[in-house]
């Protein structure tokens, strides 16, 4: 079969399956299966596909068919121009979280060296994003899972920052509780409630780990104790910054006591959907 018919055939495919931007879908695992760019997909339509690569193609659009997600079939995700490895063991990284990393940067402009701890790092793209653009940062990456660790310490070697960024195994920011030093606390925590199961991507629900996903049934669950800890490990002035739910903003801002945190810093997605929040110690 022709490369342009292979491609035609699994966009109808994707879309009878209902799966979401189904010809984007079908060009990146083409181009998976085949270990090529778009523009080679575009130049060459009337190549023939060997009986082996058909073969294989086809098992990737099943799999995609089933909501099982792209990131999770090539075991590869763009996170701030940067090439990380995902598995199912961790969130996979998502533009909205970009933001995120925009934010710590504005705010550590002014900071020569400063000293941040990513909680819940999953794959390590905000840590290993903030590493490469701080080189003089000193950065402490944790989460709870074993799996995920190792796989931001793939990535951290594979991007060559693993002397750059330490990895702990951590529930919250338990393990680094005796500390007082740290400039920032960034996260990205689980925020969606049981009670909004119903609204998440069904690729999501499926297959993405559910520590890393959800928190209880209001999605507060490890906000909680993430903005009281980060309280107790800051130094004076120093931000918490944290990704948050579509439909958060008040309910997070009213964990922030405006004895403990100076007016918190709300940045909208491009959406204009409240994404981030910063807040400094008092």
């Amino acid at each position: 079969m022709q490369l342009r018919q292979a491609l035609t055939a699994a966009v109808d495919h994707l879309e009878s399956s209902d799966v979401g931007s189904p010809r984007p879908n079908a060009e990146t695992l083409l181009m998976f299966v085949l270990g090529v760019n778009r523009a080679y997909l575009y130049a060459h339509p009337e190549r023939e596909l060997s009986s082996e690569e058909q073969a294989r193609y086809d098992e990737v659009i099943a799999q995609r068919s089933k909501d099982v997600p792209s990131q999770y079939i090539t075991g590869h995700q763009e996170f701030w121009g940067l090439d990380f490895l995902v598995s199912p063991a961790v969130l996979i990284p998502r533009p909205e979280t970009e933001h995120l990393v925009e934010t710590v940067l504005e705010l550590a402009r002014e900071i020569p060296t400063p000293r941040i701890v990513d909680v819940g790092t999953g794959s390590g793209c905000i840590a290993l994003a903030l590493a490469h653009e701080l080189r003089s940062a000193d950065i402490f990456a944790v989460d709870l899972s074993v799996e995920a660790l190792e796989i931001a310490q793939a990535n951290a070697a594979r991007l060559q920052l693993d002397k750059r960024v330490r990895f702990l195994q951590s529930n919250v920011l338990e393990a680094l509780a005796d500390r007082r030093d740290f400039d920032f606390v960034v996260s990205n925590p689980p925020y969606v409630g049981y009670n909004e199961a119903d609204k998440v991507q069904r690729s999501v629900f499926k297959y993405e780990p559910r520590l890393a996903v959800f928190a209880g049934d209001n999605g507060l669950v490890v906000i909680r104790p993430l903005i009281e800890q980060a309280h107790a490990v800051l130094k004076h002035c120093g931000y918490l910054a944290m990704e948050i739910g579509y439909s958060m903003r008040d309910a997070v801002l009213s964990l922030l006591s405006p004895n403990l945190w100076d007016e918190p810093q709300v940045v909208p997605d491009l959406q204009g959907i409240p994404r981030v929040i910063a807040a400094r110690k008092r």
